[in-house]
């Protein structure tokens, strides 16, 4: 049996994009590693007009379906460990709190809790996450337990903002 990853091409925009422009070929924590590298993109992303920013989200989401469905295609593997698209959606959708709610953008404790808790509801897969993880097929398959384990990072993040006094 051939390695899926033997599949990615980088030159390939589809791949790219997937692969989290490569984060997600780490061969420890892809998921993590691509949840890393969505940070740059969010600190730009973060500092459009809040319209934009989270029309930017939405249009990451809809695209990321064709993305992640045209490369698990690709490799004949559904949601392989390298495609990490879903994971930037995720962790931009648990960061549109911060701006949102008119909150400093650049005070790191804001990005380093989201990150600690999108990436604790994409691993740990709580239900209805693990729900949709085990019975959606797809590209959207890839992206909505993610998209879901976003959102219940964000309502996390405000809630942890609140009890630690950040507000």
């Amino acid at each position: 049996m051939s390695n899926p990853l033997d599949k990615i091409a980088l030159s390939n925009p589809w791949h790219l994009l997937a692969t989290g422009f490569g984060s997600g070929l780490s061969p420890i924590i892809p998921g993590t590693m691509g949840t890393l590298a969505s940070i740059p993109f969010y600190l730009i992303l973060v500092q459009l007009p809040l319209p934009a920013y989270l029309l930017a989200v939405v249009i990451s989401c809809i695209v990321g379906i064709k993305i992640c469905d045209i490369t698990a295609q690709d490799m004949g593997v559904h949601d392989h460990g390298s495609i990490v698209w879903d994971e930037f959606a995720g962790f931009w959708i648990t960061m549109s709190i911060v701006p949102l709610l008119g909150l400093a953008t650049n005070d790191w404790k804001w990005v380093v809790a989201g990150f600690v808790l999108f990436r604790a509801f994409d691993m740990i897969k709580p239900w209805p996450i693990s729900y949709l993880d085990k019975h959606v097929d797809g590209g959207f398959g890839i992206m909505i337990d993610d998209i879901l384990a976003g959102v219940m990072a964000a309502i996390s993040l405000v809630v942890l903002g609140k009890a630690l006094g950040w507000f």
